[in-house]
C-alpha cells in the first residue's frame, strides 16, 4: 500500500454545497448535478482514477471497457452516498430504510461487559452509524477512531445541522493521549470503531494478502483487541437499492485469539463485502503498489 496521508476527499465547503443543492431543488436534483461532478473526477483525479481501474481490472478481474465503465459508476456511487449522509442528517430519512443484520451480536458483545471493538472499511457509508446506533442502542457509547483529522470539522459541521450523535470521535494524536481515552472507553463498556484498512506513516504493520497481493496494515486494533481478549465484530453499512442502506455486524470467534488471526478474519470478511459492494470501495489511492 503506497502512503496514505491521513485525509479523505471531502471538505465542509463541499457538504454546505450538498446542503443547498438538497434544500433548495431537492434530493433527485443533487443526484443529477453529481452526474457531472463524477465525469469530472474521471478526468481531473487522474491518480485516484488509476487506481480505481485497477481495482476492477486486476482486482475483480473486469475487462478494459467493463472496468472503464465502472470506475465511473464508482465516482457516481460515492457521492451518491455522501449526498444520501447530508439528505439523512438534513431531515430527510424518512426517503430511506435502515436493516440491522446482527443487532443480537452488538448485544452479546455488550453483555460480556469488557467493552468491544468493531473492525470496519473505508467501503459502504459508517457514517451514517449514528442513525442505527442512536436509534437502538442509545445508552451506549460508540466511539469512531480516526486519524483523519479533517473529520472534526465536517463533524462539526453536519452536528450543527442535525444535533449531537451517540457517536463520538477518537483522534489519533502524537501525545498518545488517544491510549486513555480509549482505554477509558472499554472500561466503560463502550464500543471502539476502526476502520482498519489502512495505516498512516510509521505505523507499525503486518503484511497480509488481500485480494490477491501482498498488503499492509496498522497492527494497532488487532492486537488491542487480541491482547486485552476483547470481543470483536466485523461492521459495515452498505448502500442497496431504493434508498436502502445494510448494516452488517458480524461476530469473530476465533480458536486461536492472536492478532494475525484476526487480520486474517478481517480480511475474509471484507474481501467478501468488497466483491459483493465492489463501487463502495473508498481508497483512491494505489492500495495495492501496482504502480510502483
Amino acid at each position: 500500500m503506497s502512503n496514505w496521508k491521513g485525509q479523505s476527499r471531502g471538505t465542509v465547503l463541499g457538504l454546505r454545497i450538498y446542503v443547498f443543492i438538497i434544500k433548495t431543488f431537492g434530493l433527485y436534483a443533487s443526484y443529477f448535478v453529481l452526474l457531472f461532478v463524477a465525469l469530472y473526477f474521471i478526468f481531473f483525479a487522474f491518480n485516484s482514477t488509476k487506481s480505481v481501474y485497477d481495482l476492477f481490472r486486476k482486482r475483480l478481474g473486469f475487462s478494459r471497457i467493463k472496468a472503464a465503465l465502472n470506475v465511473y459508476k464508482s465516482y457516481f456511487t460515492f457521492g451518491r452516498i455522501q449526498l444520501d449522509r447530508v439528505a439523512i442528517a438534513s431531515g430527510l430519512k424518512h426517503k430511506y430504510s435502515f436493516e440491522f443484520d446482527g443487532i443480537q451480536n452488538i448485544q452479546n458483545l455488550l453483555e460480556q461487559k469488557k467493552g468491544g471493538i468493531l473492525l470496519t472499511a473505508h467501503i459502504g457509508n459508517f457514517n451514517l452509524a449514528k442513525h442505527f446506533f442512536d436509534g437502538t442502542n442509545n445508552h451506549h457509547i460508540v466511539n469512531l477512531v480516526v486519524t483523519d483529522l479533517e473529520h472534526e470539522e465536517i463533524k462539526d459541521y453536519l452536528d450543527s445541522v442535525t444535533g449531537k450523535s451517540a457517536i463520538k470521535l477518537i483522534v489519533l494524536k502524537e501525545n498518545l493521549f488517544h491510549i486513555f481515552e480509549m482505554n477509558r472507553a472499554l472500561q466503560n463498556n463502550e464500543l471502539l470503531v476502526f476502520a482498519a484498512d489502512r495505516y498512516t506513516e510509521n505505523a507499525k504493520t503486518f503484511t497480509q494478502d488481500f485480494m490477491g497481493k501482498p498488503v499492509k496494515f496498522p497492527q494497532g486494533p488487532f492486537k488491542l483487541a487480541a491482547r486485552n481478549e476483547i470481543p470483536v465484530l466485523f461492521v459495515h453499512i452498505m448502500r442497496e437499492k431504493n434508498f436502502h442502506y445494510h448494516f452488517y455486524a458480524r461476530p469473530y470467534n476465533p480458536e486461536k485469539n492472536d492478532a494475525k488471526n484476526l487480520l486474517k478474519a478481517y480480511l475474509e470478511n471484507l474481501e467478501i463485502m468488497l466483491k459483493k459492494y465492489p463501487h463502495q470501495w473508498y481508497n483512491y489511492y494505489d492500495y495495492w503498489n501496482d504502480f510502483s
